[in-house]
């Protein structure tokens, strides 16, 4: 997938949507609006969304390993040719 960036979120999520980080450490909780993990990482909310919508076991897992996100349109796969998809 490529163009992580230009995903659209409606209504007030990019405000309210939180996504937590935990290190494990005592202090290691961390949490970031969508808003600045956009900023910061396009692709993760687009992982994030795929991930949530997969089966959890052992399959599911494997299946998110082959996701491959982009946050621009460049991409080092350009040897397989993709093709644009327009979704109505």
């Amino acid at each position: 997938m490529v163009n992580a960036e230009k995903a659209v979120l409606t209504g007030r999520k990019s405000e309210e949507k939180i996504y937590v980080d935990y290190s494990g450490y005592r202090s290691g909780y961390k949490e970031t609006t969508a808003k600045e993990v956009r900023e910061k990482d396009p692709a993760r909310l687009i992982k994030a969304a795929v991930w949530g919508m997969m089966p959890h076991g052992r399959l599911g897992r494997e299946q998110f390993s082959k996701l491959k996100v982009y946050a621009g349109s460049e991409h080092p796969h350009a040897a397989q040719n993709p093709r644009k998809i327009t979704v109505k």
